[in-house]
């Protein structure tokens, strides 16, 4: 199980990619670049799913599907957007195959080219646009809030499994309003909707920001988003909201009748989610024995594990644990009995340690006897000795406690790795020692931005909505600066 596992202090890259193979949840294609998400691994997705879905349609959104494949002029109408996915971007130009004369298997059939190419979507504003022009002419027409939960396709170079793949899941909303506040509003509230299913689902602390003109969205006027802090220092970002403007309307030739008649381009939003937040559930609280799970997406909150020898001792313990598992899943608790007699107890331990199962309970002959069970929690390890009338009880209540704690434990590692400097000098020494957020004075530039990026690797993670406005002094230029940025080497 955990045995062998690289220590996250030696090796952390390699402690990743070994933890999330080895608890099951993820492993390579043989597609170059792409996963397969084994079953353990999307049953978290799937609960991270249908909380992040609950909250869209509490705020008003219903969900749609779109199609995979865009035509290439499609991209071509929006100048920044195609610019900013060409390089990633794949290309289908024929539709059908044909046996090889030579024998060697199939080969494309030159005589079945496309007219025009398809493009595997890389994100849909394009298609999505083109059917709101469709759908939109009046202002009783607005305003247009749909998702979808999809794949997409960016031929990335350089993978790790749910990090950064060729191929990968999300979410993306796509609304339609008549006017900018409204979307500001929206987007705005997108972005709320992420930090709260990070802070109260994940467990995880993040930043609210706004990028930069050079890390923004292709094609959008605004990107806001929420920056999490990885265990090793470096920087995630775990979702992104996007104000778009009229950018899309405008390329699509999308208008609407206000209510005097007069013809106005929409204004948009999009935002988005992907199977990264898996990869930042791993890195956030993971520990050198396997993946720390908080409770709420926990496929398994509780496990209980029996002791015996023999079959009557077996069947005895058994029977006293399915009542309990019972009495658990009827508080709304996800519960595994597992007799398998095909491994001992003790493998069993490790192997519900390794995949970060919150709450394990072990029941053996003495227990039975003594009317108690062993309660052990996988967040700090401890266990304790409770009567078998409280168990049900202590579960309940260590699921709220272990959540808490992981989410408290997480921000105090943000804090305490959260730095403000005044000098470059200062700047280079955390990030190469110490690493996490850094806040420093920036002037503004996008050629000090990429400077200080070539030369550190860090970037300009956000600049925070709930910064303070102080006069100070760029720490690369010596340019005037009206306030801190925060800096990051990132994912």
């Amino acid at each position: 199980m955990a045995k062998g596992l690289p220590k996250r202090s030696e090796d952390y890259s390699l402690w990743y990619n070994e933890l999330v193979k080895r608890a099951d949840l993820a492993e390579n294609s043989p597609v170059r670049g792409c996963m397969i998400i084994k079953p353990y691994g999307y049953s978290i997705w799937e609960k991270m799913q249908a909380a992040i879905d609950k909250m869209f349609k509490d705020t008003g959104h219903s969900n749609a599907y779109f199609p995979l494949f865009i035509p290439k002029s499609y991209l071509s109408k929006e100048a920044d957007h195609v610019e900013g996915f060409a390089k990633e971007c794949a290309v289908v130009t024929h539709y059908r195959l044909k046996n090889d004369e030579g024998g060697q298997g199939v080969v494309v059939d030159p005589e079945a080219k496309l007219e025009e190419e398809l493009i595997v979507r890389p994100t849909s504003e394009t298609v999505i646009w083109n059917t709101y022009k469709n759908w939109i002419q009046s202002y009783r027409d607005l305003p247009i809030l749909v998702n979808q939960w999809a794949n997409v396709v960016r031929w990335e170079m350089r993978t790790r499994l749910f990090l950064r793949t060729a191929e990968f899941l999300w979410q993306e909303g796509h609304t339609a309003h008549a006017t900018r506040e409204e979307a500001m509003e929206e987007t705005l509230k997108m972005m709320g909707v992420y930090a709260t299913f990070a802070e109260e689902f994940m467990a995880v602390p993040v930043l609210r920001g706004v990028k930069t003109e050079s890390e923004r969205f292709a094609g959008a006027d605004d990107t806001y988003c929420i920056e999490a802090l990885m265990q090793d220092g470096k920087a995630l970002q775990a979702g992104t909201s996007h104000f778009l403007g009229q950018n899309f309307a405008r390329a699509f030739d999308v208008k609407f009748a206000d209510q005097n008649g007069n013809l106005e381009h929409v204004w948009g939003t999009s935002w988005g989610v992907t199977t990264r937040l898996m990869g930042a559930l791993v890195m956030v609280h993971s520990d050198d024995d396997g993946l720390v799970l908080p409770p709420k997406l926990a496929p398994i909150q509780v496990v209980i594990v029996p002791i015996y020898k023999g079959e009557d001792e077996r069947a005895k313990i058994s029977e006293q644990a399915l009542k309990l598992k019972e009495e658990l899943e009827a508080r709304g608790l996800s519960v595994k009995y597992d007799d398998r007699d095909t491994q001992k107890p003790g493998w069993k331990f490790a192997e519900y340690e390794l995949k970060g199962v919150p709450v394990r309970l072990a029941m053996g002959p003495r227990d039975l006897e003594n009317g108690t069970v062993e309660v052990a929690r996988r967040d700090t390890k401890e266990k304790q000795v409770v009567a078998i009338d409280q168990v049900v009880d202590t579960a309940e209540a260590l699921m709220t406690e272990i959540q808490q704690n992981l989410f408290n434990r997480s921000l105090q590692f943000r804090e305490a790795n959260t730095h403000q400097v005044d000098t470059y000098e200062e700047f280079k020494e955390v990030l190469d020692k110490q690493g996490g957020f850094v806040r420093a004075h920036w002037d503004g530039t996008a050629e000090t931005e990429d400077r200080i990026k070539e030369e550190t690797k860090a970037t300009i993670r956000c600049i925070e909505l709930d910064r303070k406005e102080e006069d100070g002094v760029c720490i690369y230029s010596g340019k005037p600066s009206k306030g801190r940025v925060v800096f990051a080497k990132a994912y």
